[in-house]
C-alpha cells in the first residue's frame, strides 16, 4: 500500500545522506534529517580592489600590490649598514694591532746591507720573537735611529746586522771582526769583505754591537756605538719584495 508521507527506514545507503547525534544542527530535507555541514567560518581580510582576482587573499595588509612595508625595507637596509660598519671596524683594529705588536714591512732605503738587502727591497719584521727569547748573533734587526744619530728628515728606523752581544769584547784586526781575541766567522759576508774601524770595547749590557754588511759603505755602530735594546722594533724574518728575491732569514 502507498502512502503520501515519506518512509521513515533508513537511507539505503551512507552516501545519501549522513546522520548524526544532536547537538550537531540538523537541516530539514523533505522530512529527512539531515545534517548541515558544520565548517569553520574564516574572516578574510578584504583584499585592495585593484589586485587582480586570482591575487586575492594573497597580500600583505598594509602593504598594497602584495610589497613589503617601505619601513620594513629601510630597516633591513639600515641594520645591513652597521653589520658592514663593525666588520669594518674590526678588521681595521686588527690590522692595527697586527701592525703594532706582531710583523710590519719596511722599506730599504740606503745600500748599508748590501748585497743581503738592496736599495727599494721590502722586508717583514717580527715583532714577537725577542719577547720569546733573546737577540743572537748574526740576527739582522730593525731599530730605532739612536739619540743624536742623524740618519735623514725622513729615516726613523735603520736595518744592521747583530755582531756583538752583551759582555763581548769587540775590535777589529787583519780586516776582521774580533770577539774575545778570537776572529769572527761571517758566513753572511761576500768572500774578501775587510771590517775595519772597530776601537777595542765591551759591549754594555742590555745593548748590542750592530754593522751592515757592506762595511765600506754603513754607519753603524762603529760610530753611534752600542745599541739599546729597547730601541730595536724585531728582527727581519724574510724578504718580500721584489718577489724574484724573495727569501727567509
Amino acid at each position: 500500500m502507498t502512502s503520501d508521507r515519506p518512509e521513515t527506514s533508513l537511507p539505503s545507503s551512507p552516501r545519501d545522506t549522513l546522520w548524526l547525534r544532536e547537538p550537531t544542527p540538523v537541516a530539514a530535507v523533505g522530512s529527512w534529517a539531515v545534517a548541515a555541514p558544520s565548517l569553520p567560518v574564516v574572516s578574510e581580510p578584504e583584499a585592495p580592489p585593484s589586485m587582480p582576482p586570482g591575487d586575492r587573499g594573497l597580500f600583505v595588509t598594509g602593504a598594497p600590490g602584495g610589497r613589503p612595508p617601505t619601513t620594513h625595507r629601510a630597516r633591513r637596509g639600515g641594520r645591513w649598514l652597521i653589520e658592514w660598519a663593525v666588520v669594518l671596524v674590526v678588521a681595521v683594529v686588527v690590522a692595527v694591532g697586527i701592525r703594532t705588536f706582531v710583523v710590519q714591512t719596511f722599506y730599504i732605503p740606503s745600500a748599508s746591507m748590501e748585497p743581503t738587502l738592496m736599495i727599494g727591497d721590502r722586508i717583514l719584521v717580527d715583532k714577537v720573537s725577542y719577547h720569546l727569547h733573546s737577540v743572537r748573533r748574526g740576527d739582522i734587526v730593525v731599530f730605532a735611529t739612536p739619540p743624536g744619530e742623524d740618519a735623514g728628515p725622513d729615516v726613523k728606523d735603520l736595518v744592521k746586522r747583530v755582531i756583538g752581544l752583551p759582555g763581548d769584547t769587540i775590535s777589529s784586526a787583519g780586516g776582521q771582526v774580533v770577539i774575545d781575541g778570537t776572529p769572527l766567522k761571517e758566513s753572511w759576508l761576500v768572500p774578501g769583505t775587510v771590517t775595519t774601524g772597530i776601537t777595542t770595547q765591551k759591549v754594555p749590557a742590555g745593548e748590542y754591537f750592530v754593522m751592515g754588511d757592506n762595511r765600506s759603505d754603513s754607519q753603524d755602530s762603529r760610530f753611534f756605538g752600542p745599541i739599546h735594546q729597547s730601541l730595536i722594533v724585531g728582527r727581519v724574518v724574510v724578504k718580500i719584495w721584489p718577489i724574484t728575491s724573495f727569501h727567509f732569514y
